[in-house]
């Protein structure tokens, strides 16, 4: 199954509210926001990092507001860890199958630790992110994305 084909199922599988929208391939947080006439914010940014440190190799989805940065040495100490990179293109693909850009909130790879930032379903009644494709987007009921994901809540922002 595909990263979409797998997300499909399970929000469909838990009766989330979600709506699925069909656009011109993009990745960047801006544009695609103004397709799907969301707020950049409502944007679920997602990114696969490699944390290492006090004896811990561990690959972590990342998950905050796009119209915020990510704080990578909060990402490592989120998980017990001294530093954090973003994994490589190759990395992406085997723990995600998506490119960079496509990332959903979700974790369908049991080596891929989901971490989320708090601010992102407190500032929003609705997350907005690429499905799996470049070309795909959802817009979730935030409540559904909490119900649904086993994520732990962290501060992960600079």
């Amino acid at each position: 199954m595909t990263t979409f084909e797998k997300l499909t199922a399970l929000l469909d599988n838990q009766q989330a509210s979600y709506k699925l929208m069909e656009h011109e391939p993009t990745g960047k947080c801006e544009e695609v926001a103004a397709i799907r006439g969301t707020a950049v914010g409502q944007g679920a940014k997602a990114l696969v990092c490699h944390v290492k440190g006090n004896g811990l190799k561990q690959y972590v989805l990342a998950v905050l507001p796009a119209d915020q940065q990510a704080d990578l040495s909060k990402v490592a100490q989120a998980v017990g860890g001294l530093r954090a990179s973003l994994a490589s293109p190759a990395e992406v693909d085997r723990l995600t199958g998506c490119v960079f850009g496509a990332i959903p909130p979700f974790s369908f790879h049991e080596e891929l630790k989901l971490i989320v930032d708090p601010t992102l379903c407190e500032r929003n009644s609705e997350i907005a992110f690429n499905a799996g494709l470049l070309e795909k987007s959802m817009v979730l009921d935030a409540q559904d994305y909490q119900r649904i994901c086993a994520f732990e809540a962290a501060n992960i922002l600079k």
